[in-house]
C-alpha cells in the first residue's frame, strides 16, 4: 500500500514538473516571438504588422522593403541566434561544471575570441570574414589552454574557474595594449566589436552562425540527459553508465563553436551566457533539461536589451552595454555568496 502511494506521489510530482516545463517554455517562446515582431516593427518609422509580413513574403512595400528587409531583419536574426547560442553555451558550462561562475564570459572563452578579433582588426587590418574565423579559433584555443592547465593530476572545477579568470585578465590586458597601439581609424571598429552590438548586422555574415546553431543544437539536445547526469558528479554519472570524458568533450566542442560564432557575429555580448541558465532554472525548475529554455532566455535578454538600448534613452547604446548593466550586480552578488560558502 505504501509503495503504491509512493509511486503515485512520484508520478504526480513528475507530471507537475512536466506541465511547468511545457508551460514556461511555451511562454518563453511566445515572448521571444513577440520581441522578434517588435524588432521588425519598431524604429524611426513604425510599420504595421501587415507591412512586415508582406516584406517577409517577398512583396514590395514602399519604404518597408529596405528598412525591414535590409536593416531590421538581419539585426533580429543576429539577436535571435546569438542570444540562443550564448544562452545554451552558458547553461552547458554551468551545468557540466556544477558552478554558476563556470560560464564563457567569466572563464575567458569570449575574451579569447575578442583578443583574436581585435588583433586582426588592429594589427592585420583584416576583413570581416577573417575576423570571424580568427574569433572562432581564438575561442577554441582558449578552451584548450584552460582545460590543459586545469587538468593536473586530476580534473578540478575550482582550478578550471580560477585559471579561466586569470587567463581572462591576461587577455583583457592584451586587448588594452592592442587598443593603445592601434591606428586611430581602427579603434572605432574594434570598440564597436568589443561592446557587443547588433548594429550593422548583414545577412551574408550571419550564415555561418545560423548553420552552426541549427547543426549543433540537436547534438546538444541529444546529450542533454547525460548533461544532467554530469551535474550529479563524476562518480554518480559514471555509475549511471555515462562516458563522462566523451560527453564532456562533445558538449564543450559544441558549445564553444556556437559561442565563438555568436561572438564573431555580434561581439561579446556581456553576461547573457551568465544569466540565461540561472533564470531558466528559476522559471522552469529541475527534472528536465533546460537547454531550450536557457536558449530562449538568451534570445529574450539580447532582443529586449537591444530594444531598451535603442529606445529607452536619448542616446542609443549597444546591446552589450545594457546586458552588462543587468549582469554586473548579479556577478558581484554571486561572488559574495560563493566566497561565504567557500566553494572557490
Amino acid at each position: 500500500m505504501n509503495e503504491t502511494i509512493s509511486i503515485n506521489t512520484i508520478m504526480s510530482s513528475r507530471l507537475k514538473r512536466r506541465r511547468r516545463f511545457i508551460m514556461m517554455t511555451s511562454v518563453l517562446a511566445i515572448l521571444s516571438f513577440a520581441l522578434c515582431c517588435a524588432m521588425l516593427m519598431l524604429g524611426n518609422t513604425i510599420y504595421p504588422i501587415k507591412d512586415v509580413i508582406g516584406v517577409l513574403l517577398g512583396e514590395e512595400v514602399k519604404g518597408a522593403t529596405f528598412t525591414v528587409g535590409t536593416l531590421r531583419l538581419p539585426r533580429m536574426i543576429a539577436g535571435v541566434f546569438a542570444g540562443f547560442a550564448f544562452g545554451v553555451g552558458g547553461y552547458i558550462f554551468q551545468t557540466m561544471l556544477r558552478n554558476p561562475l563556470a560560464n564563457p564570459n567569466v572563464i575567458g572563452i569570449t575574451t579569447g575570441s575578442s583578443a583574436a578579433a581585435v588583433f586582426c582588426i588592429i594589427v592585420l587590418h583584416a576583413s570581416n570574414s577573417v575576423v570571424s574565423i580568427a574569433s572562432v579559433i581564438g575561442g577554441l584555443a582558449t578552451v584548450l589552454v584552460i582545460y590543459g592547465l586545469s587538468k593536473g593530476s586530476a580534473f578540478s572545477i575550482g582550478r578550471l574557474i580560477l585559471i579561466g579568470i586569470g587567463l581572462q585578465a591576461m587577455l583583457n590586458a592584451v586587448i588594452s595594449y592592442l587598443m593603445l597601439i592601434g591606428r586611430e581609424s581602427d579603434i572605432p571598429t574594434a570598440m564597436r566589436w568589443l561592446s557587443g552590438s547588433l548594429n550593422g548586422a548583414k545577412m551574408e555574415n550571419l550564415y555561418p552562425l545560423v548553420i552552426i546553431v541549427l547543426l549543433f543544437t540537436p547534438i546538444i539536445l541529444f546529450f542533454g540527459k547525460r548533461l544532467e547526469m554530469l551535474e550529479l558528479g563524476e562518480q554518480a554519472a559514471t555509475s549511471l553508465g555515462v562516458d563522462t570524458n566523451k560527453t564532456r568533450l562533445i558538449l564543450i566542442i559544441s558549445s564553444v563553436l556556437i559561442i565563438a560564432l555568436a561572438t564573431a557575429a555580434t561581439g561579446p555580448i556581456a553576461f547573457v551566457a551568465f544569466l540565461a541558465g540561472p533564470i531558466a532554472k528559476r522559471l522552469v525548475g529541475v527534472g528536465f533539461s533546460n537547454i531550450i529554455p536557457a536558449g530562449l532566455i538568451g534570445v529574450i535578454l539580447v532582443l529586449g536589451a537591444d530594444l531598451i538600448g535603442q529606445f529607452a534613452f536619448e542616446t542609443r547604446y549597444p546591446v552589450g552595454v545594457i546586458t552588462g548593466i543587468l549582469g554586473a550586480p548579479y556577478l558581484i552578488y554571486l561572488l559574495i555568496r560563493i566566497n561565504r560558502k567557500g566553494d572557490l
